[in-house]
């Protein structure tokens, strides 16, 4: 039985509702219950290289992960006008952080790295869980944070404003949509188990967006945010063709991504090939 983790959020539960629940065929392989964490939490498993088989992880984590995982082309969150933002409590000039502090959701998330790739000032990271940045910004504790998630759609009811969409910046400087997060599971499976398991995934994708309502309650369940507005607009944000398959424009998009990461220093050399052989 083969394990698998993945994040609260609605597009994860969304995306694995069907997977999880048996509804993608016989061929798929048998998972243990599922372990749901926050991405950041996820990272930190995977860089151990010892808990799940298959899991959610940034495309920051997958850098340092490529000796022990594979990116599957299947599960992936990448798109266009949903990166992360800078948020802040009044406007200042972003470029030079130089002395802020800044809240970010995990050394190993892709918001760290965007926002390392964006600025070299020497700004200085605070770590903390995602959903504690906003009301950190707010009340003052640090200068400003780069939120991911459903703040998104919810920073303005905190007062803050977006200094910057690192996103945006992203599509501007190389063209191709943003890699936030996509699933990697473990080389040692072989590659017949590895398409299965990718296979399935697509699977549940399809099943998703086929019946979007049979998902509700599961996405419901475990989401930060209870409306249900909001919830949909998260989905509908996070969830699209690149999650059933990423294609060349998706494939592209992550290689460079990593081609920047390395070329800047943030992630080591390359140990393996990015996907399944």
């Amino acid at each position: 039985m083969l394990t698998i983790g993945f994040s609260p959020c609605p597009n994860d539960t969304f995306i694995f509702h069907g997977l999880v629940h048996g509804l993608t065929g016989a061929d798929c392989p048998l998972f243990a219950e599922p372990l749901l964490a926050d991405v950041e939490t996820l990272n930190g498993w995977a860089m151990e290289r010892a808990r799940l088989d298959v899991t959610k992880v940034s495309y920051h984590a997958l850098g340092h992960i490529l000796d022990e995982y594979v990116l599957l082309r299947a599960g992936s969150a990448l798109g266009r006008g949903c990166g992360p933002l800078l948020v802040g409590r009044e406007p200042f000039a972003v470029q030079d952080l130089a002395g802020k502090t800044i809240a970010i959701p995990g050394r190993f998330t892709t918001a760290a790295m965007l926002l390392a790739l964006f600025s070299r000032a020497a700004y200085e990271p605070v770590i903390m869980p995602f959903e504690q940045i906003m009301p950190s910004v707010a009340q003052g504790r640090v200068d400003c944070g780069v939120i991911i998630h459903e703040s998104r759609f919810t920073f303005r009811q905190h007062g803050l404003l977006c200094l910057q969409d690192l996103g945006a910046w992203w599509e501007s400087e190389t063209g191709h949509p943003i890699p936030l997060g996509g699933i990697a599971a473990r080389r040692s499976l072989g590659r017949e188990l590895l398409l299965r398991i990718e296979d399935c995934i697509r699977a549940s994708v399809r099943l998703a967006f086929a019946d979007p309502g049979l998902s509700g309650p599961y996405c419901k369940k475990y989401a930060q945010e209870l409306d249900e507005q909001v919830i949909a607009s998260h989905i509908d944000l996070y969830v699209n063709h690149f999650s059933e398959e990423l294609g060349a424009e998706g494939v592209a998009a992550i290689r460079e991504f990593l081609r920047r990461g390395r070329q800047a220093g943030i992630l080591p050399a390359a140990a393996g090939e990015i996907f399944i052989g």
